[in-house]
């Protein structure tokens, strides 16, 4: 670029160069030309006057353009011509901070920051018309297009002696400031950092966490920061025997099983934003000491070097007296009987149409006639049951397109003669219009029954069916007149209205929208609309038969107040030009001012910046009739460059520079000041150029050593007549500003709004506020109104305004605004990326402080690449020049965002969509780590206290051990029975000799026919046919582990006893997905190798599978043990069935994936499996003539057992229903129960889930088919985790209907180590729930809450403590037991507790601490089972079936899951139940950590365009709710987040996958 400006600075261009330069520009920024076109052209314009570069090529020369011509301009001696840079169309465009804008960024150099990634499919936006015509393009209502001059020189000011100091440099500063390109440091001196924080990438002090000590069961993972441990990475689960592998220490090169690295797309992101934050950041802010129990949020800390005001205070501005004469008209209707009477033919109003023709010119006669009509009208034709309609003082809605002023008029006035109060509002458009909602409310709470209209308006309105106007959402039933004069009465000569034409009474109600979207209604009252007119009338100086041009809408604001209102009372002519017709034609208001040599008009910056751009062609305009052009929107800091360059393009047309007149109003106050010409007796025009930095803090300074970060502002002029003024701090006590302090301009006079309508509250905070001085006297005995405008009073009593309440962000201690936000990203090459300069930005609370969003429509041909580098530049900027970071920046395609009445942007709507998750970004670029400064302090680990210690401290404040066991089993059995059941084969034969009928098993399908049925004789026959073949073909010994490859049914439970008679260790294996081999069966082989299996037993179905092509290229198929099936096997004896030499032989094997990814096998002995049948069996009261329902996996854990063990045991039959029979009919489960009337039943959560999403709708034809779940007494969720509370209510309420008993449903408890820990049974106490704070969970804590409390987290009981085991809580360090209602990993001691892992390696250390471990205090002699979960006990109440009060267990959750960070341990479930709260859209979600970056991943149900409202709302949730800053969001299809057999999500594998990039996802956002 630099390269670039010397070129051009030393040739200077001709003017018709410049002149063609101009053209592509607009062009360019119009969408005429592609960007290559306009590369081409302007390279060929500037081939003869820019030499070519030494070695570099001519085309990316012309690439690397400068963001327009200002920059060349600049340099070259002053034209008479205006600067081509005039002819851009961006809103507030300006060359001075266009320049500081690139100068800022200039700091930074490019860096490499990670791209989201998005897919092909996503997102595809129908491109929109590359042409339109020039739109309003704003973030505020005033939507135009305005810039802020190059030169920012003024009048030379004369010292005055009034004038502060500090303002008095201001001002001599302001005619230095075209020199405000000058680069230097940021405010006060202080170097930028060389990371700034908008630099998207740079990390929060709290993102990367710190490396903890490694505890015993998992290492922390790496601090990636400091150096990255490389290890491979498996695409299958890990072969481990512990689950303390530390998965986080996944190395930066990422490899596959077999070694070779993976192209990894997600992983090098990943790795770029790490590099990114190792990046030095600016200084934290100071920390307060948190409590481990209170999470405080950080206070912003003030800056000791902030400037201060420093001046005396400031005094009340009192405006010149109204002027009193008998030549006013009593009142405004006064005066139109005046004029309708003696000066009919009077024009009074001007309609042009679409084309700018005039099409309709209103007399004052016309005006008093049909106005007396419709007054008629409204009183005497409108009745409803006999009575009138209306009544004085009643509402009228009135509804006129912005193209008919005319009858309009008609209406306001026929309301007024009427004595009934006026409520103009827009047309709606749609029954969905953006704000319609609010605007309904205005007129339910208005009391509107009746809308006036016009007919051609009438015809388009969206009809209901019934063909009438179709009822608006929120809007209340309205009566529609359409008043064309065919359609009213002519009154009869004695007739006179009753008009309340003076007074309190109010007279008409204006409608305003507040910041955050709701919409109030202002009251005139009838003196304060004739004090307004009378105000103005002398301020604009107004004279009779004075003709007006208004470009405004006509029905609020200026437009109404000049164009409508004190137009009739003066009898000018107005000449009203409509916002279509400007669309079409920007230069129409001036040829109206022309054709009608127009004395004043009125505009907005908006239609100045638009008649620039269409000047061009135009050589015979004047505008030399005007002697007032009054800018409506004058109080918008930005219009001054539009008023500079239409005064620099006009001038040689007749317009004088004192024409020019700002004008600054509010909905509240009407016009507050306005600028007066000479000759009216106005002081010159001032302007004066501020420091960003200082205004941020409340402070007007200029801030000599930085020119990047200043505001330029011209006065709005002086106080209306009959006003006094005063500005107030914003907060608080409503004291006086000091001189140098800017605060809200306050207004007494007769002549501004009363109230909000309806709203008393607010009225008096808003319209009665009483300003005192700081001695606390009130200044004034009259109330002053708020204006909600920003500013303060400088020399010769002028008023400056630097923003609007509105508008105002406060972030941290500083405010900002957002229209300056606006024109900083828009001087970002703003012509290549930004639609018409559409920009809108607000401020959403998260984490208890404003964090600023901004939302920009981009151009139809953008590409990703274009997006995110401009976003990148954007943060960069407003971190420059504001000092503040952008927490999102969202791109929408182009014309998607909200609208408001006149085409510019609808900020509370887009605000609004934003934050519900409807606004369907195509980029978003979240940077929750440079906006976020005030997360709690991360968590220090104390010194542990000593187990003695902790013991001691529980003796003395009074607390037990947390210490349960269940039932004592030597009471409970006959252990001689024992002693006989403690081999299964022997129980199996002992039943087949004694009961050989007795059925045992009943295998159902998905339309609950019994399939398969097995009672005692046919097991047992079948169990020996399988011996005899295991030892005759397989020629297996004693000992030889099997492995059974079958899908669920009986031919499992034959071939488990098969192995047990023959002596070998049975390994059931959960067989390939025929549909899915590549990812099931190496999981298959890998268990069927660790197991050492010396043969594989399965069907012929499954062996040609095995041996299929498909199973070749996803295995090695040759390295197989022998592999036999049993479908058509010989029926043989066994000589003599195996017996065990001593119960502690193995039994089985059980192998199982755990949710962190890791496969481990346990052994059971037979001992231990005789032991956990005993137990069920009393927990349950099983007996021979009890039946029970099982609808669960039958591979592992309890459902395995409860499959084959227990029925043999117990002698029950068991009613087994396959999960996998619920795709093809969901009821299956529960018909099964119903049909046989089953006491027992046993589910998973992934079975409750579907019953619960599949049957929701169906509990009443379910109930008509007979399914009645009375019977049931139990049913029990076997699970691994957390009890999903949520799910067993609703699946409780869902089925209440169909008899199911709310008591009924519990869950169970299991883990590795032991596979029953605790289950609900048939007796004993209802399971309970406790609500625990969540804040404390995370600091290892146990705070008991009450329900509905903040943070409250429900945890329901896991059932009661089996028969035979015992539970202690033990502290997850120290090894010491804790006491009751503690926190800690959950130890068992029990008979059917696993005897170790089964591993290739056999890891003694390992099997020693999960198995044998011994608590370091108290009683160390008992040998424990540690499971790896936290939970706690708790005594309850309740008293259990011995007598004595009964312990309830809690579980939290599994440690090797939990999440450590910012010294704090997080449970994945409660992360994740917030985000799936956060939008309908979200199906599941699943969360890991990789390298100390929080990831979200989340699965989206619906449209993919919802994908990226996503990010924010995810982003939002989880700092509110937990803190935390999430580094990456990840948005994938339904299905794609794995969960296992018990619907457990597999967050490792996920995690793999993501990092392997094999999901696939539709987007994936990495938050700088």
């Amino acid at each position: 670029m630099a390269g670039h400006g010397c070129a051009l600075e030393a040739v200077p261009l001709p003017a018709e160069v410049r002149e063609s330069l101009a053209e592509l520009e607009l062009e360019l920024s119009e969408g005429d030309i592609t960007q290559k076109g306009y590369e081409k052209k302007r390279a060929k314009l500037l081939a003869h006057y820019i030499p070519l570069i030494q070695g570099v090529d001519a085309s990316l020369q012309a690439e690397s353009r400068t963001p327009g011509p200002a920059q060349a301009a600049a340099a070259v001696p002053t034209q008479p011509k205006p600067r081509p840079a005039s002819l851009r169309d961006e809103r507030f465009r300006s060359d001075v901070h266009t320049e500081a804008v690139q100068a800022a960024l200039a700091k930074y150099k490019e860096r490499k920051m990670p791209m989201p990634s998005k897919r092909r499919s996503a997102l595809v936006h129908s491109s929109v018309g590359t042409y339109t015509p020039p739109d309003t393009s704003s973030a505020s209502e005033d939507e135009g297009s305005l810039r802020r001059p190059g030169q920012l020189t003024s009048t030379p000011l004369q010292s005055c002696p009034s004038v502060e100091p500090w303002l008095e440099r201001a001002f001599q500063g302001s005619s230095t400031s075209s020199s405000a390109s000058s680069t230097s440091s940021h405010p006060g001196g202080r170097p930028a950092a060389p990371s700034t924080t908008a630099a998207p990438a740079a990390a929060a002090p709290g993102l990367v966490a710190h490396a903890h000590a490694e505890t015993d069961l998992h290492s922390a993972p790496p601090d990636v920061t400091t150096g990255l441990v490389e290890r491979p990475l498996f695409e299958h689960p890990q072969v481990a025997s512990v689950r303390g592998v530390p998965r986080g220490s996944r190395g930066s090169v990422l490899e596959t099983a077999d070694g070779g690295p993976v192209s990894s797309r997600v992983s090098s992101k990943i790795q770029q934003l790490l590099n990114t934050l190792k990046r030095p950041k600016r200084p934290p802010l100071k920390e307060f000491f948190v409590d481990d129990f209170e999470e405080l949020l950080e206070v912003q800390q003030p800056d000791p070097n902030q400037p201060k005001p420093e001046g005396h205070e400031a005094a009340v501005l009192k405006g010149e007296p109204l002027a009193v004469g008998p030549s006013w008209p009593p009142s405004l209707l006064a005066a139109l009987q005046c004029w309708g009477t003696t000066q009919p033919r009077a024009p009074c109003l001007t309609a042009l149409d679409a084309a700018g023709k005039a099409v309709c010119t209103l007399t004052y006669g016309k005006l008093w006639s049909r106005s007396l009509k419709l007054a008629y009208t409204l009183l005497n034709k409108l009745t409803s049951k006999n009575e009138p309609l209306l009544k004085a003082g009643d509402r009228v809605a009135l509804v006129f397109p912005n193209s008919d002023p005319v009858m309009f008029t008609v209406a306001f006035y026929g309301c007024l003669l009427a004595a009934l109060t006026p409520v103009p509002i827009e047309v709606p458009l749609t029954r969905k219009d953006a704000g319609g909602r609010q605007v309904g409310f205005l007129l339910g709470s208005c009391g509107v029954a009746l809308a006036l209209t016009t007919d051609a308006c009438q015809k388009g309105l969206p009809k209901a069916q019934s063909g009438d106007v179709a009822t608006f959402r929120g809007w209340p039933p309205l009566s529609w007149l359409v008043v064309d004069g065919k359609h009213l009465a002519k009154p009869p000569k004695d007739w006179h209205p009753p008009a309340a034409s003076a007074g309190a009474g109010t007279a008409y109600i204006e409608y305003k929208t507040s910041k955050e979207g709701s919409t109030m209604g202002i009251a005139v009252s009838h003196a304060s609309l004739l004090a307004q007119c009378r105000a103005l009338t002398q301020a604009c100086g107004y004279a009779e038969a004075e003709t007006l041009t208004n470009v405004l809408d006509f029905k609020r604001d200026a437009g109404l107040w000049h164009g409508v209102l004190t137009s009739v009372l003066n009898r000018m002519h107005v000449v009203s030009v409509p916002y279509a017709l400007m669309k079409a034609d920007p230069l129409s208001w001036i040829q109206s001012v022309c054709a009608f040599r127009a004395r004043t008009a009125l505009v907005k910056s908006r239609d100045m910046h638009w008649s620039l751009l269409a000047q061009r062609g135009q050589r015979d305009v004047s505008l030399s009739s005007l002697r007032m052009l009054i800018v409506a929107d004058g109080a918008n800091p930005w219009s001054m460059s539009s008023c500079d360059a239409f005064l620099s393009v006009f001038q040689s047309r007749g317009l004088r520079p004192e024409v020019i007149c700002p004008c600054a109003s509010s909905p509240e106050a009407l016009t507050v000041a306005l600028r007066r010409p000479p000759d009216l007796g106005g002081p010159p025009p001032r302007k004066v150029v501020l420091s960003m930095h200082g205004l941020s803090y409340g402070v007007i300074r200029v801030d000599t050593e930085e020119k990047l970060s200043v505001l330029a502002v011209q006065d709005v002029g002086q106080v209306v007549p009959g006003a006094n003024v005063c500005v107030v701090k914003l907060e608080g006590t409503p004291y006086l500003c000091k001189t140098d302090e800017v605060g809200e301009v306050c207004v007494s006079s007769g002549a501004t709004g009363c109230a909000y309508y309806g709203l008393l509250g607010i009225t008096k905070s808003v319209f009665e506020t009483v300003p005192v001085t700081a001695g606390g006297a009130p200044v004034s005995d009259r109330p002053f109104t708020r204006t909600g405008l920003l500013g303060f009073i400088g020399p010769d009593s002028l008023v400056f305004i630097v923003g609007k309440l509105d508008g105002l962000m406060v972030v941290g201690a500083r405010r900002h605004s957002a229209d300056d936000v606006v024109a900083t990203a828009l001087a970002v090459e703003p012509l290549k990326f930004v639609y018409r300069g559409r920009i809108a930005v607000f401020s959403v609370t998260v984490l208890h402080d404003d964090r600023i969003v901004l939302v920009a429509e981009q151009r139809p041909d953008a590409t990703e690449e274009d997006s995110f580098q401009w976003m990148s530049r954007v943060l960069q900027a407003i971190d420059s020049i504001h000092q503040v970071g952008v927490y999102c920046l969202a791109l929408v395609p182009a014309d998607t965002l909200p609208k408001a009445p006149l085409g510019g942007i609808h900020v509370s709507e887009t605000k609004q969509r934003f934050l519900e998750g409807t606004l369907h970004p195509c980029s978003v670029l979240m940077c929750p780590h440079t906006c976020i400064t005030n997360l709690p302090k991360p968590r220090q680990k104390q010194p542990e206290v000593g187990p003695a210690s902790m013991v001691v401290g529980n003796l003395v404040a009074g607390k037990r051990l947390a210490q349960a066991a269940g039932r004592e089993l030597a009471h409970l059995e006959d252990s001689d029975q024992a002693r006989k059941f403690l081999f299964l084969a022997d129980v199996l034969q002992w039943r087949a000799h004694t009961t050989p009928d007795h059925p045992l098993y009943l295998l159902l399908d998905a339309k609950g026919a019994v399939t398969s049925t097995a009672t005692c004789v046919q097991l047992h026959k079948k169990a020996e046919r399988v011996a005899a073949t295991l030892l005759e073909k397989g020629r297996l010994h004693v000992g030889d582990h099997v492995a059974l490859l079958y899908p669920p049914g009986v031919e499992l439970i034959a071939t488990f006893y098969g192995c047990l008679y023959c002596g070998c260790v049975p390994v059931t294996v959960r067989p390939p997905h025929p549909q899915n081999l590549a990812t099931t069966l190496p999981t298959v082989k890998m268990i069927v190798e660790v197991s050492k299996a010396a043969c594989v037993l399965t069907t012929q179905a499954i062996l040609r599978l095995l041996r299929s092509k498909e199973a070749a290229a996803a295995v090695d198929t040759r390295s197989w043990p022998t592999i036999l099936d049993t479908d058509d096997i010989p029926k043989r004896k066994v000589a003599a069935v195996f017996r065990p030499p001593s119960p502690d032989v193995l039994a089985y094997l059980d192998f199982s994936v755990s949710t962190t990814g890791v496969l481990a096998g346990v052994k059971m002995s037979h001992a231990a499996t005789s032991a956990l049948c005993r137990s069920i069996k009393l927990q349950c009261e099983l007996y021979p003539s009890r039946q029970i329902a099982v609808c669960l996996d039958p591979y592992c854990g309890l459902g395995f057992a409860l499959w084959c063990l227990c029925s043999v045991y117990s002698g029950h039959q068991s009613v087994l229903v396959p999960p996998l029979e619920l795709e093809s009919n969901v009821a299956a489960w529960l018909s099964a129960v119903s049909q046989y009337k089953t006491r027992i039943t046993f589910c998973s959560y992934s079975v409750m889930e579907m019953c619960t999403k599949g049957l929701g709708a169906q509990a009443g034809a379910l109930r008509t088919k007979g399914v009645n779940l009375s019977c049931v007494r139990t049913c029990m969720v076997v699970a691994e985790e957390r009890p999903r509370v949520a799910l067993t209510q609703s699946f409780s309420r869902l089925f209440r209907d169909l008899g199911l008993s709310a008591r009924a449903v519990s869950t169970t408890f299991g883990c590795r180590v032991n596979v029953a820990v605790c289950l609900q049974g048939t007796a004993g106490p209802d399971p309970t729930t406790v609500y625990v704070d969540m804040r404390a969970l995370r600091h290892d804590r146990v705070r008991l809450v009450e329900r509905g409390s903040p943070h409250s987290l429900p945890l329901m009981e896991s059932g009661k403590i089996l028969p035979g085991v015992k539970v202690i809580i033990a502290h997850t360090q120290t090894k010491g037991p804790l006491g009751d209602s503690h926190l800690g990993e959950i130890w068992v001691s029990s008979p059917h507790n696993a005897s170790g892992y089964y591993t290739v390696y056999g890891e003694e250390s390992l099997h020693a601490d999960h198995f044998s471990a011994r608590l370091s205090f108290g009683d160390t002699e008992t040998v424990w089972a540690r499971t790896g979960y936290l939970g706690f006990l708790r005594r309850t109440e309740l008293t259990d079936a011995s007598g004595e009060r009964h312990d309830a267990l809690y579980v939290v959750g599994s440690l090797d899951e939990t999440l450590e960070l910012r010294g704090m341990r997080y449970h994945p479930i409660d992360i994740e139940t917030s985000v799936i709260r956060a939008h309908r859209s979200i199906a599941e979600c699943a969360v890991f950590t990789w390298t100390n970056l929080l990831v979200v991943v989340v699965e989206l149900e619906g449209l993919e365009r919802a994908a990226l409202d996503l990010v924010a709302l995810v982003t939002s949730v989880v700092l509110e709710e937990h803190c935390l800053v999430v580094g990456v969001v990840a948005i994938v299809d339904p299905g794609v987040i794995p969960i296992n057999s018990r619907g457990e999500k597999q967050r490792m594998h996920l995690r793999d996958g993501f990092l392997a990039d094999q999901l696939d996802p539709i987007y994936v956002a990495y938050n700088m």
